[in-house]
């Protein structure tokens, strides 16, 4: 990918960096050269981003071309924002308080330039503001009443930078310049730069602290270098080279945007935004494995028509799924035709379409690790204590709400539960999957097919280990380099 610092004068541009041409707003927004450049990475370092200006045109356009632009037009636009710095200002105040309670006088300035500032006591607080405005030069004025306040924050231009501090700009830059996110000399550590999507507020994350830092451990140690993000970072994700999702996916939430996002940029992604459309829908599903003659319990499509007929073909018990369920959230039991009636009504005034299916009862389920249309780990999950599922989220002692686990060799998992698994896992594309599938009377029957499957410390990894993780890793190496 080819990078360009864009200034308004290159000839008063003071800062020489490797690998990076610097050329004129001009120049760019006029030369057809530009416009028809297919992949590139816009520095945009204007002297103005007000409305209409030559360095908002530089964003806007470097967007319509498709090239990879810091800072955004929606960067330039939160700025602007009023409402939104206020927002920052309570978001960030615990830090502000902080980092300023020795000030003596009523007034602070803070100059951040590619995210730091000369003083290293206020590193911490002017990356904070550069990561969530992405402005290569910011200038934030506080003042103090009964507590810091920001009083404005805006974007200045070169020429505004005060001569004792252009020494520490110019390191700054190529600090900045020469990170692997911003430039690909061989000389950089890291061989790729990997986001992992978290959100701290995930009722059931699909991998524990320890298995998070587990992946950043031995990433390090594979030259790949990681940042945990959450879902406020989705206009920082065009800065990284890869994406891996550590939440729970839906269509309609964040984990989906960044996926779009990520695949709509180029980077190398876990896992695919189709996947999660494919799995995140058991209507979907249920047509796609009965489609490919894979067995799985008596499943029934459920709609308004049919509803009275359905127990005809799935018996009682009966198990209810709404089309986007996941971790057994949104999947209920009916033992009776009235506990059926109730169900599925409710369940209907959500979704046109729910499924039904025949309730196998078993003592556990089997999970297959498919990545990239291989396996690479398998575990025995066991029903919760007392309970249908391997999930129990009603109950109150939070140690009986999942079931325990065995992880065992590949090679000691049925044949047929295996290639059930494999085959079952081509249908939704490449990445990573957790099959379950359950053996009664000696017959596999495929339960789910999930994207995001769990992967936690001391459960998916305690047999292969940290095989597990660099598995993963390295087919995000394998997507960038092919």
């Amino acid at each position: 990918m080819q990078k360009y610092i864009i200034v308004n004068q290159p000839e008063k541009w003071t800062v020489a960096i490797d690998h990076i041409s610097v050329i004129s707003s001009q120049d760019y927004l006029t030369n057809p050269k530009f416009s028809k450049l297919k992949k590139a990475r816009i520095f945009n370092l204007c002297k103005d981003y007000s409305y209409q200006s030559k360095g908002y045109y530089v964003s806007l356009l470097a967007e319509a071309r498709g090239h990879l632009a810091i800072p955004t037009v929606k960067n330039i636009v939160d700025l602007k924002t009023l409402k939104l710095v206020r927002i920052v200002s309570d978001e960030f105040d615990d830090v502000i308080q902080h980092h300023l309670k020795n000030i003596k006088s009523q007034e602070f300035t803070l100059s951040i330039y590619f995210g730091q500032n000369v003083a290293q006591k206020y590193k911490e607080l002017s990356a904070l503001f550069y990561r969530h405005f992405q402005m290569p030069f910011l200038r934030v004025k506080f003042n103090h009443t009964t507590k810091w306040n920001i009083q404005s924050i805006r974007a200045i231009s070169e020429n505004e930078i005060p001569d004792e501090h252009k020494e520490s700009v110019r390191l700054f830059a190529n600090q900045y310049f020469s990170k692997k996110r911003y430039d690909t000399p061989k000389l950089i550590k890291s061989d790729f730069d990997l986001a992992i999507l978290v959100n701290p507020k995930d009722p059931a994350p699909p991998s524990n602290p320890k298995a998070l830092k587990k992946f950043t451990e031995l990433a390090e140690k594979m030259n790949i270098y990681v940042e945990i993000i959450e879902p406020k970072d989705l206009s920082r994700l065009s800065s990284f080279d890869a994406l891996f999702i550590r939440q729970s996916t839906e269509v309609n939430n964040e984990a989906y945007a960044f996926a779009r996002k990520a695949q709509k940029e180029g980077l190398a992604i876990i896992d695919y935004p189709d996947a999660i459309l494919k799995c995140c829908n058991k209507v979907y599903m249920a047509e796609a494995l009965q489609n490919a003659n894979i067995d799985t319990p008596k499943t029934c499509i459920v709609h308004k028509e049919n509803r009275d007929s359905i127990l005809d073909i799935t018996g009682l018990p009966c198990v209810l799924k709404a089309p986007d369920s996941t971790f057994s959230f949104g999947v209920k039991k009916a033992k009776t035709r009235a506990e059926y009636d109730a169900l599925v009504t409710d369940m209907l005034k959500e979704s046109d379409l729910i499924i039904a299916q025949e309730f196998c009862p078993s003592d556990y389920d089997w999970r297959i690790g498919i990545l990239d249309d291989k396996p690479f780990y398998a575990c025995k999950y066991y029903m919760a204590k007392g309970h249908w599922q391997i999930y129990n989220w009603k109950a109150k002692n939070k140690n009986e709400q999942d079931g325990d686990a065995d992880c065992v060799p590949i090679e000691n998992v049925p044949k047929k539960v295996l290639n059930m698994a494999i085959k079952s896992a081509k249908l939704m594309g490449k990445g990573l999957y957790g099959i379950d599938i359950k053996v009664v009377n000696n017959k596999p029957m495929v339960i789910e097919i999930n994207d995001n499957p769990n992967i936690d410390f001391g459960v998916e990894d305690a047999y292969y280990g940290d095989a597990v993780y660099t598995d993963i890793l390295s087919a995000l190496k394998q997507r960038l380099e092919s």
